[in-house]
C-alpha cells in the first residue's frame, strides 16, 4: 500500500532533479528491499533509519527526552477521557458529541485559563 498511498498525495510536487532531489523520510517498519524500490520509483530519495540506530543515536546524547509527535499526543490525551476511550454510545451524532466536549476541555486546559490546583 506504500505506493498507492505516495500515489494519493494532494499536493503537486515539483519534478525532481538530480541537483534538487526530493527525500522521503520513514521509519523502521519500512526498512525492506520492496519499501525502498516503491520509494525510489516514485523519484524519491529514501531516508530510512535501521533498527537500533535510533536508539545508539540517543544514548550519545546526555539528557535526551524523547520526542512526542502530535497525533501520539493529542491521541493520549483523548484516551483520558474514558467515555470516549470505551464509547458506549450507541448514537454516532451522540459519540461525536462527546468527542467535542473533550476537544473543548483539552483546549481549555492547554489555554492556562484553568487553576492549577485543580
Amino acid at each position: 500500500m506504500l505506493g498507492e498511498t505516495i500515489e494519493s498525495i494532494p499536493v503537486a510536487r515539483p519534478v525532481p532533479t538530480p541537483e534538487e532531489p526530493q527525500g522521503m523520510c520513514l521509519d523502521k517498519g519500512y526498512e525492506y528491499a520492496e519499501a525502498r524500490k516503491v520509494v525510489e520509483e516514485c523519484l524519491f530519495t529514501p531516508h530510512i533509519r535501521s533498527r537500533g540506530e535510533e536508539k545508539q543515536d540517543i544514548s550519545e546524547l546526555p539528557g535526551y527526552r524523547a520526542r512526542r509527535w502530535v497525533c501520539e499526543r493529542t491521541n493520549t490525551w483523548m484516551n483520558r477521557f474514558r467515555r470516549i476511550l470505551i464509547r458506549w454510545e450507541k448514537l454516532e451524532a451522540t459519540y461525536m458529541a462527546m468527542v467535542h466536549f473533550a476537544c473543548g476541555i483539552i483546549a481549555w486546559r492547554a489555554s492556562g485559563l484553568v487553576r492549577s490546583d485543580t
